[in-house]
């Protein structure tokens, strides 16, 4: 359990990246040093922008940050940069131990390495280049990159994203274990309750911070009743303000004595005014959507007599007989590192050739690392070509909308977007493409937990041929499946 000592304190903290896209407003909350915090608030509040104020990263515009002296602090990143992606895994840890601990000369790194990949559940070459890793395998890179510094204050970014059942109940035993402190970003209900004592809520309409002493759903709950009381509490000012207007402007209009009377009553009425709770909108979620389906496709859409698996880190080719028409939705499981992205990536570039796909198929394709999108592009330009000319102005708008990507995230580029947001903008794009075969690689990193119904529904509702693979096990049971591949028992 934490002691009384505060290792982290942010005191009025405010920062904002740009003119307008203010983050913190005169935050204030501490941390406290062996606890287990949970940090929460919706897709684009800001919480990996807390991180980077911690690590001083970036710096607040006014207010202060007070860490503790010689305080040793890591971040495990949500996705690997992209720069980083050519390096071997020796040489990413090398360059880990060069950037945070200041260490130019690094004893012993395989070693390291391979004591940490113990504690992480990842056997793999170290000479194997990080983008040759799958999504599971990276984020295990990731989390170890961290550990291997074995820092006093360990930041975790959506660290479950991408990690298998025995990847997630290996982390979640990690955390409780951990004998310093814990900072964790999730949206992974069950993971964030099993280890957390206390809550940080990044508002993303206040932009302050509120602290909250409990167990994850404990909070959640503590949240939604604290809402209602105050929700029930505006309803009797307002009365009360309502009425007491009515005899002020009646004793206005009399005149005389009576008119300081109604003065008096117009102070007392801003009184009450001024204790209208300014009620948080709670964490808006997406409205329902349909992913209309390619009209003109019918027959077998896709075809899969074989698929390639990695055992014991060799490509080994396996025979399978799994075709899908028109509504038929196929789940693709396996461990991390068997192979199930590189075969979905397979099937998607293999596309132009007709291999395994029905020429004319067009593909809706959300990848875990968003690269089908244009990091370049801004999110209005991306949903235009997206829609092509089935639409209007007011159309992309109003489905922008629905995606809470507002006015301001539309002249955005995609690439300065938060990963959840960039989430919301492939699903926006897929709604719009009119696809005949769906392949949804992890569609649930990074989403906000509130989303996921409603994107289930969606997926659910799909008429054309689709693909699925996902670690959320609350997500995959939303969704009827015909057929599932195991890779792993191949």
């Amino acid at each position: 359990m934490a002691n009384d000592e505060v290792i982290v304190k942010f005191n009025n903290v405010s920062f904002e990246w740009q003119v307008h896209k203010l983050i913190l407003n005169e935050a204030s909350f501490a941390v406290r040093r062996g606890s287990k915090i949970t940090l929460m608030g919706q897709n684009g509040a800001g919480k990996s922008t807390i991180f980077q104020l911690i690590t001083g990263q970036v710096q607040p515009e006014s207010g202060a940050i007070s860490i503790s002296n010689n305080l040793t602090i890591a971040t495990a990143k949500q996705v690997v940069d992209r720069k980083d992606l050519d390096l071997s895994i020796t040489e990413y840890f090398v360059k880990v131990f060069k950037e945070n601990v200041k260490q130019e000369k690094i004893y012993d790194i395989d070693k390291k390495i391979k004591d940490v990949f113990k504690v992480v559940n990842l056997n793999i070459p170290f000479d194997k280049k990080i983008k040759e890793l799958s999504g599971g395998q990276q984020a295990r890179i990731l989390l170890a990159s961290a550990l291997i510094q074995d820092p006093d204050l360990l930041l975790l970014d959506e660290p479950t994203n991408n990690l298998d059942k025995e990847g997630i109940e290996h982390l979640t035993k990690f955390i409780i274990n951990y004998p310093k402190t814990c900072v964790v970003i999730s949206h992974d209900a069950d993971f964030l309750n099993s280890f957390t004592q206390g809550v940080l809520y990044l508002d993303i309409f206040t932009k302050k911070v509120e602290q909250y002493v409990g167990d994850y759903f404990t909070v959640v709950e503590e949240i939604s009743l604290r809402l209602e009381r105050e929700r029930m509490k505006n309803v009797r000012l307002e009365k009360e303000i309502s009425a007491r207007k009515e005899q002020a402007n009646f004793f206005a209009q009399k005149g005389g004595h009576l008119r300081d009377v109604s003065a008096k009553m117009k102070r007392k009425i801003e009184e009450l005014e001024e204790d209208v709770v300014d009620i948080r909108r709670e964490d808006k979620t997406i409205r329902d959507f349909k992913i209309q389906a390619q009209e003109d496709i019918g027959g077998v859409i896709l075809q899969l007599d074989s698929v390639g698996i990695i055992k014991n880190h060799k490509p080994i080719n396996k025979k399978v007989n799994i075709s899908l028409n028109k509504r038929d939705r196929l789940l693709l499981t396996g461990p991390n590192g068997i192979g199930k992205t590189t075969l979905l990536e397979k099937l998607a570039s293999g596309h132009a050739k007709g291999e395994h796909i029905k020429q004319g198929v067009k593909i809706g394709y959300y990848r875990q690392d968003f690269s089908t999108l244009d990091f370049n592009s801004t999110v209005y330009q991306a949903l235009s070509k997206a829609m092509g000319d089935n639409g209007t102005e007011e159309n992309l708008r109003s489905r922008a909308a629905g995606f809470l990507l507002d006015a301001e995230i539309l002249k955005s580029k995609i690439g300065s977007l938060s990963e959840g947001q960039k989430g919301l903008v492939a699903f926006a794009v897929l709604s719009l493409e009119r696809p005949g075969l769906l392949i949804l690689d992890e569609p649930t990193n990074h989403i906000n937990f509130r989303h996921i119904p409603v994107i289930a529904k969606a997926i659910n509702e799909f008429d054309g041929a689709m693909i699925l693979v996902s670690h959320m096990q609350d997500f995959v049971e939303k969704i009827k499946f015909d057929f599932t591949l195991d890779l792993g028992s191949l």
